[in-house]
């Protein structure tokens, strides 16, 4: 058993990292929640950090006055054309009274991987929510930055391509739970390691019973108790598909046996996971709800950043408390520790089924639990050879894998989607 790191290892053992020096950061999904978290925490630490690339979604607004506000070099758009790119940039320059930046442009499917792979980088932040993460995240680790990854989906459906593509220190979790694994397991040396916990909120549905869950709106499954996320990890937190993918990434990133792998429910999530040593020590890392922590740890491992975010109010009572995890009500974590034994790509199938099935769950054509249904039956019915023959393990086969998981989904329901959340 390996501790963190093994592909993950400290990140001051990675060329790229000089602990003294001010890291030049790119940032994917700018415009997501991970990605403006990420520029508070850059903008609070200018002396630790400095914004050189951009890359975000549909919001070419924000994206614009992003690159502005931070003389951003290189902005990447996956929706927007270069010329509507352009005029975003002159508006939001306009409004803001300064002279119109000419910063270098990717637009197209490609461009999130152009900018991950750009030259002037120390450091990578994923933000992106989804398998598209998996371009940009090898196309990271390739041009030899460091990766702070949110995108876990990419880890998840890109397995042995994207820790082989990882040089050791590379690769940097930014999930709070694998954040807090990656500070506790310097506790201890890997023989000393006997199991991960990862805590869980339980999202809106904790305590229902799955009869109960047959009768929830996207509106509920929306309203998280302690997490801002965006709508797809939201459901995912709600349906326990979030933390089930997080099982896998707990075994990739620190190749720690899937059995060796649990899920307690914590709905304070102030504890965001532990290791539990041989010697019957548990050592947890502990601090209020706020992903810029573990963004920022991230961003400058191996060192903290001082005031990333607010610590914990010991003056004030408070109480902690854990439960087991309904494996009746919610049973997608087993359901992904049996997709992650059964092949390379069986992961890839589940992560696609499931973005499928949570459209559907949000265009009213399937209940809460047919989500996590739907998923099982797709795995189930995945056969490797049968999808992809011989074909070697590669970005390609992954992608077929994922196609064949898509349209095995959609075919479960009524066609005519009423659009994607």
């Amino acid at each position: 058993m390996t501790p963190f790191p093994s592909a993950t290892v400290a990140a001051a053992e990675h060329p790229a990292a000089d602990p003294g020096a001010r890291r030049r950061v790119t940032l994917i999904g700018s415009t997501g929640s991970i990605g403006t978290q990420g520029l508070e925490v850059i903008a609070g630490a200018p002396d630790r950090f400095e914004v050189v690339a951009l890359s975000g979604g549909s919001n070419t607004d924000l994206l614009a006055r992003q690159a502005v506000a931070t003389g951003a070099q290189v902005l990447g758009s996956a929706t927007a054309s270069r010329d509507d790119l352009a005029a975003a940039l002159a508006a939001a320059a306009s409004r803001a009274g300064v002279p119109t930046p000419e910063p270098m442009l990717f637009c197209g499917p490609s461009a999130a991987a152009d900018v991950a792979a750009w030259e002037g980088a120390d450091v990578v932040l994923n933000g992106i929510t989804g398998s598209i993460g998996l371009a940009p995240t090898l196309a990271a680790l390739r041009a030899g930055h460091l990766l702070a990854l949110a995108n876990k989906e990419s880890l998840i459906v890109g397995g042995s391509l994207v820790k082989q593509a990882a040089a050791p220190g590379q690769l940097i979790p930014v999930d709070s739970e694998h954040s807090a694994l990656a500070q506790a397991l310097r506790s201890g040396t890997a023989g000393e390691v006997r199991r991960l916990v990862l805590t869980a909120s339980g999202g809106p549905f904790r305590g229902r019973s799955r009869d109960e869950l047959q009768r929830v709106t996207p509106a509920e499954a929306l309203a998280h108790p302690t997490w801002t996320m965006g709508s797809v990890v939201t459901t995912n937190s709600a349906s326990m598909v979030n933390k089930a993918l997080e099982v896998i990434e707990a075994h990739l990133l620190f190749d720690v046996p899937l059995e060796a792998i649990d899920v307690v429910v914590h709905p304070q999530s102030v504890v965001h996971s532990m290791v539990e040593f041989t010697d019957g020590s548990t050592i947890a890392q502990a601090s209020p709800p706020d992903m810029r922590l573990p963004i920022a740890l991230g961003l400058g491992w191996p060192q903290r950043v001082p005031g990333a975010a607010p610590a914990c109010d010991w003056t004030t009572a408070a109480t902690w408390t854990f439960e087991p995890l309904d494996e009746i009500a919610f049973p997608a974590v087993r359901l992904a520790k049996e997709a992650a034994r059964a092949s390379a790509t069986h992961m890839a199938v589940y992560n696609a089924a499931n973005e499928e099935a949570v459209q559907a769950f949000h265009d009213g054509l399937i209940p809460f639990p047919g989500i996590v249904d739907t998923v099982r039956a797709v795995v189930e019915d995945y056969d490797p050879r049968a999808v992809l023959g011989d074909e070697e393990l590669s970005v390609d086969s992954l992608a077929a894998a994922e196609q064949w998981a898509r349209s095995t989904a959609q075919a479960r329901w009524p066609s005519g989607q009423k659009g994607r959340i």
